[in-house]
């Protein structure tokens, strides 16, 4: 068992629990710092026997600092999970009743269709002022990378994380191994993504092993996150994109959500059902329950309010009452 530096009196439950979370197939970093956080203050409020009262919870409940909402629900809904787990084993604790989650007034960057256009005609073109290149298939990798941000929806560390041996060229699929939720999942290639991978096979991957990363540095290994994000930036900035900062993006992530709002559009444009179309779009995207795709069928509305008109009785069903914020 690896040891962390908990150092309440709760610190052995903690070890117990969290190794107890990662054997269910959870990456340790979701629990890891929120759980930190409840030592802390159960160390600072000078708690020294295994009890946590309604006056310890009353205090932990509050926002601390400059705490948003968001991080303010994850603390304490992991902390409250911590709690559960101690009294189902019999400990003296209070368990506070879970926060109500609250919408995010956070709007994504959903890119044009005359951004898409510039965007992807700099990463095409991107290397073609350079005299030397990071390494010999730069050129052919950002336009695939790029693509199955936009084309896929994948997460970028899902993306970087494709090794040779996880594509299909043949039947137009690619395993994700390193997701969110530590979940694998398959993704389908639409038939123009699906020509380009095998165009960039036939050019890069008699170069790679089995094991090697498809979208990988000079030395072989693997591409560092902020190293892509640096490309898209001055991808940005070539193609006259605003870049506002501040998580207003335009960022990476947001192909993710420009992918999920056209795509969810276009199946329900086709004619198909709104029950068949909110489960495709889930698991695709590899969300762990329909209610987690929520945010973009609002998203869609707001921009395609006909959809909203069409489908209202179904999404009242789903969700409960969907309208613009």
């Amino acid at each position: 068992m690896t040891y962390h530096a908990f150092r309440s009196c709760f610190a052995d439950e903690l070890e117990k629990y969290l190794a107890l979370r990662v054997s269910e197939g959870y990456q340790e970093k979701s629990f890891l710092n929120m759980l930190s956080r409840f030592d802390r203050f159960c160390a600072e409020r000078g708690i020294t026997s295994l009890r946590f009262t309604s006056e310890d919870a009353a205090v932990w409940l509050r926002h601390m600092g400059n705490e948003g909402d968001r991080s303010h629900y994850l603390r304490i809904a992991v902390s409250r999970k911590f709690l559960l787990y101690l009294a189902q084993n019999g400990h003296d604790v209070y368990v506070m009743r879970p926060l109500a989650s609250r919408i995010s007034d956070f709007r994504p960057h959903l890119y044009s269709s005359d951004e898409i256009r510039r965007y992807f005609r700099v990463v095409d073109t991107y290397f073609d002022n350079f005299s030397n290149y990071p390494n010999r298939t730069a050129p052919l990798q950002l336009p695939v990378l790029f693509r199955l941000l936009y084309c896929c929806g994948t997460r970028i560390n899902e993306t970087l994380g494709i090794r040779k041996r996880d594509v299909d060229i043949g039947n137009g699929t690619i395993l994700l191994h390193e997701t969110k939720n530590s979940r694998e999942r398959l993704i389908v290639l639409s038939h123009g993504m699906q020509e380009l991978m095998s165009e960039y096979a036939d050019k890069c991957f008699y170069l790679l092993g089995e094991s090697n990363y498809i979208f990988s540095t000079r030395y072989g290994t693997r591409h560092d996150h902020r190293n892509i994000h640096a490309y898209h930036r001055n991808i940005l900035e070539i193609a006259g994109i605003p870049f506002f900062g501040g998580g207003k993006g335009p960022r990476i992530h947001d192909w993710r959500h420009t992918f999920a709002v056209h795509s969810f559009k276009q199946m329900l444009d086709s004619g198909r059902d709104m029950y068949v179309s909110l489960p495709i779009l889930s698991a695709y995207l590899g969300h762990q329950s329909i209610q987690a795709t929520e945010k973009y069928v609002r998203l869609t509305c707001e921009l395609y309010p006909y959809i909203q008109e069409k489908f209202q009785p179904q999404l009242d069903s789903i969700f409960g009452e969907v309208s613009p914020r």
